[in-house]
């Protein structure tokens, strides 16, 4: 008898312990979910805050067209670069976008770097969605590859200490861009994430390569359309996607020449005055 009174009481002191710890779990559970939806809202808030920047600047100088998205620190140079550690979407001025050879200001450009990146133009308009856009669909709804030179810019002083959802209500520090015409051959079967590219001026040289970009610039891509689309923001038809960089950025000064290799597909190059 004494036996049973034993592992009765066992049982229910299990039962107690077990369920003590299930409440545990689930208060773990709950504060981490709190958690994510705080981050999901403050993200969604600073994105809001960065559309409503860009609206006054739009109504303000008429010519301010958005010509499509950048992404920011698709790679660990460029998340180390302005300090944040995971990607960041912001929108392209039309006025911003030239072509290569052009001659580009740098003024008092905050970063004074110059990137190397792929370039996708969207051929279909991507509507927000309930679930999750998969690489090969975004790719279907690709029109066209241009290749691309970035000269991020911020307006802050302290732009890598400043913060992740700072730097997207700054529009994710974009700024000036040359974008190549599209590519004329066949780069459907192209395997971005093992294609070397090269930046360099008269001082320095780095090389790069299409894996530094989220592991690749389809799924780098793939994840601006995903964002956007969880933050109900359409990704509109012909609006072009600039991947982010494939190397470690250059420094850059004015009187620069900046060439971008990106080696079968070509070169493009821009001056800084």
């Amino acid at each position: 008898m004494k036996t049973l009174t034993k592992m009765f009481t066992l049982c229910c002191l299990s039962i107690c312990l077990g369920t003590f710890l299930l409440a545990d779990e689930i208060d773990q559970t709950k504060q981490a979910f709190q958690d994510k939806k705080a981050e999901i809202k403050a993200s969604k808030e600073a994105f809001q805050l960065q559309k409503n920047v860009i609206q006054e600047q739009i109504e303000i100088v008429s010519e301010y067209k958005i010509l499509g998205w950048k992404i920011a620190a698709t790679s660990k140079d460029g998340q180390n670069h302005i300090g944040v550690s995971g990607p960041l979407a912001g929108r392209i001025f039309k006025d911003k976008a030239k072509f290569p050879n052009s001659n580009l200001i740098l003024g008092n450009n905050q970063m004074a770097v110059a990137e190397p990146e792929f370039a996708f133009k969207i051929g279909t308009e991507i509507k927000p969605n309930n679930s999750y856009y998969k690489v090969k669909e975004v790719m279907e709804l690709v029109e066209t590859l241009h290749l691309a030179i970035e000269l991020p810019d911020s307006r802050f002083n302290n732009f890598s200490s400043v913060g992740e959802l700072s730097l997207i209500a700054d529009n994710a520090c974009a700024d000036q861009f040359v974008f190549s015409k599209p590519v004329d051959m066949d780069w459907k079967d192209i395997d971005f994430s093992n294609h070397k590219v090269s930046i360099s001026n008269s001082k320095f040289a780095h090389q790069g390569i299409g894996s530094n970009v989220l592991g690749d610039p389809k799924i780098a891509l793939t994840w601006l359309v995903n964002e956007l689309s969880q933050n109900n923001i359409l990704l509109e038809k012909d609006m072009i996607v600039s991947t982010g960089t494939c190397s470690k950025p250059i420094p850059v000064v004015t009187g620069d020449i900046v060439t971008a290799n990106f080696g079968e597909l070509g070169e493009i190059s821009l001056n800084l005055k």
